[in-house]
Formats: structure tokens, C-alpha cells, sequence
């Protein structure tokens, strides 16, 4: 193989990922996904705002101190729970993916920094 070929072949794999490329935070090929679920494993925009979120917060999570990191887990569930009542609604799930990332936003920006 040539490479003008084996960079065609790579650039044609960056531009068009297969499906297996999207790395929700859930399994996508799982038997009973929820509606809100099989909406962001269907939705390209949905899906990677989902990692972008889920990466935030495994991240702030990480510089947490532990009361905070417990506090910061109670607001995922809730905020998990308020995504689940959109179904399969992607306006409704994109403005939760909104309004969780400035949540996260703003913990980020009021934690403890030593000067």
C-alpha cells in the first residue's frame, strides 16, 4: 500500500467513525435501555455531550475533598433522575446536559485553591 492510500485510509477513518467510535458512559448495545438513554446513543450531539459531562465530573470528583465529593455525587444522582423524566425528548436532554455542565462549572470555580 502506498502513503498516499494509507493516509487516505486514515483520514477517511477520522472523518467517518463508525458507530462503535461514541463512547457514552452507559452501554449502548444494552438489551433495556431507557428512552433518555437510547436517545443519546442515537444522537451524536447528545452522545458526546454526555462524555464531555461525564469526563467533568469523574475529573472535579477527583479534586474534591471527600464531603464535597459525597455532596457532588447527590447532585449526579438527582440530575441523572431529571434526564430520565425527558425520555427521549433530545431538546429536553441537551438542556439537561446544559444546566448540569454550568452546575459543574461553577463547583469547579468554587473550589478551594491554595494560594
Amino acid at each position: 500500500m502506498t502513503w498516499r492510500m494509507s493516509a487516505a485510509l486514515g483520514l477517511a477513518i477520522l472523518i467517518f467513525p463508525s458507530d462503535p467510535a461514541w463512547s457514552a458512559s452507559f452501554d449502548c448495545d444494552a438489551k433495556e435501555l431507557k428512552p433518555d438513554e437510547k436517545a443519546i446513543c442515537d444522537n451524536r450531539a447528545l452522545n458526546d455531550a454526555d462524555v464531555k459531562m461525564v469526563t467533568t465530573f469523574e475529573l472535579l470528583s477527583g479534586l474534591l475533598a471527600m464531603g464535597s465529593r459525597g455532596t457532588l455525587q447527590d447532585e449526579q444522582t438527582a440530575w441523572l433522575k431529571k434526564r430520565q423524566e425527558c425520555g427521549a425528548d433530545a431538546a429536553c436532554i441537551k438542556a439537561a446536559y446544559d444546566e448540569r455542565m454550568k452546575q459543574l462549572g461553577e463547583t469547579y470555580k468554587n473550589i478551594n485553591r491554595p494560594f
